[in-house]
């Protein structure tokens, strides 16, 4: 029998920090319009966590899941990519994090996944695919790819009540622009808020799909602007949410039952320098340019004089697959665009509702296909410089990616039903390594029911 057991824990910070996502927002938060939060969903003794930030590291991810008490190879934590919440990635967006905060936010994260293993009983599972609603589109080419439809999952417990839901949408959660200064999930929040009214005592955990290139129709050139923009208001944040929540509700839904398995891959991430000249010519030429202190081409200047190609050695990355009665919830770090989840779900052959997520256990910024690096823009040739990396991520690393998630989600698939053993697989400089760690388990008790 499949045990499930899901919390929330607060991760808000109090006023006056600095906020991520816009180089051209400069003022701290003035409070809050929604609380942000930590999410856990555990199902036997794996586990993703969504959390309320726009990205966490490699070190923070790797932190948890050797503190939490399951196995760390059989835990995601994926960010929101809230543009309305902390600075949470030191070193990265060019603002400095709050070290309380930190602590803080790791301190909320472990609590979740506790409080959600605590909470485990016996639950039938349940999954559907609802209809694209309509808000996403490819920010980079008109008409361009969109991993379209909201994916979803619902735990029920024996009694029929709902425990969970677990729902994804490839869209970027920025419908909020760099003129709001308030703390915020941005749309997750209202989605989750009306999953959670049409089940009372349920707990709603959203994931975002492979968002890099897509968002509700403005440009990237539109956030750098802190101007108000008539079509990015909480009211639009309600209706999109709102509307994504319908969708998952609306949903056919069909038991499933299988084992619970996972699976760990890693590839490289690895670096490419793009810019034309000298660190010293460019950090030049951007503070002429400049008008103000902290916008796009201050930012810039300074980045070419600390990091650029700077800590260009590759980086580890790591994509995990999670199988839970024969759904598959793969998440793969950074800003993933949409082609790389379609052409995954193609590779792996399945027409099932699956879940494709981004910015899992690290946000190292955007990771383009291969034919993307021609076309150039923003998330090729610039953003890395607001990360905070010393150069832009390397052609091929998002096939990597790609061809890592599908090896996991592969051995995620397949667990032995005899016993309950963890499958890993490892790839590093293409050789790959498989471990087993013999799973835990631990007892159970009453969440919350339906009103």
């Amino acid at each position: 029998m499949t045990r499930v057991g899901a919390a929330v824990v607060d991760i808000t910070p109090p006023p006056g920090g600095a906020m991520a996502g816009f180089a051209a927002r400069q003022d701290a938060a003035r409070g809050g319009h929604d609380a942000l939060s930590a999410r856990a969903l555990v199902v036997d003794d794996t586990a993703f966590v969504s959390v309320d930030v726009i990205g966490i590291d490699a070190a923070f991810s790797a932190r948890i899941r050797r503190l939490c008490p399951l196995p760390d190879g059989n835990v995601t934590i994926a960010a929101t990519h809230t543009h309305g919440g902390p600075v949470s990635m030191p070193g990265r967006l060019s603002v400095a994090a709050d070290p309380a905060y930190l602590q803080a936010l790791e301190r909320g994260v472990l609590l979740a996944i506790e409080q959600a293993a605590g909470a485990r009983e016996p639950a039938r599972l349940y999954a559907g695919c609802g209809a694209e609603p309509g808000f996403a589109a490819n920010r980079r080419h008109a008409d361009g790819p969109v991993d379209r439809g909201v994916p979803v999952m619902r735990f029920d417990r024996m009694d029929g009540s709902t425990i969970a839901h677990l729902v994804s949408y490839a869209c970027h959660p920025v419908v909020l622009g760099a003129d709001n200064l308030l703390w915020t999930a941005d749309y997750p929040h209202f989605a989750r808020r009306a999953l959670e009214e049409a089940c009372p005592g349920s707990v709603a955990v959203f994931a975002t799909g492979c968002a890099g290139d897509v968002n509700t129709g403005h440009s990237a050139a539109a956030s750098l602007s802190a101007g108000y923009q008539a079509d990015r208001t909480y009211a639009r944040a309600m209706t999109i949410g709102e509307g994504v929540a319908q969708s998952a509700l609306a949903a056919e839904m069909v038991a499933v039952s299988g084992p619970i398995g996972c699976a760990e891959a890693f590839a490289d991430l690895r670096f490419e320098s793009r810019e034309s000249g000298t660190a010293d010519e460019l950090a030049r030429a951007w503070r002429a340019a400049s008008r103000s202190p902290g916008d796009i081409h201050h930012i810039w200047a300074d980045w070419a004089g600390r990091q650029m190609g700077r800590d260009l050695e590759p980086m580890q990355a790591r994509c995990t697959a999670l199988s839970w009665g024969g759904v598959l919830i793969l998440s793969l770090p950074g800003e993933i665009f949409a082609r790389t989840a379609l052409e995954l779900r193609r590779s792996l052959g399945r027409d099932g509702p699956d879940h494709v997520i981004a910015y899992a256990d690290d946000n190292p910024g955007y990771i383009p296909p291969l034919d993307e690096y021609a076309v150039g823009g923003y998330e090729v040739d610039e953003a890395h410089r607001f990360y905070g990396m010393g150069a832009s991520i390397a052609p091929g690393v998002a096939e990597a990616l790609s061809s890592a998630a599908q090896r996991a989600a592969e051995i995620a698939a397949k667990p032995t039903a005899a016993d309950c053993t963890i499958k890993k697989v490892q790839h590093e400089r293409e050789i790959q390594c498989h471990r087993m760690t013999k799973a835990r388990h631990w007892g159970t008790r009453s969440h919350c029911r339906r009103a």
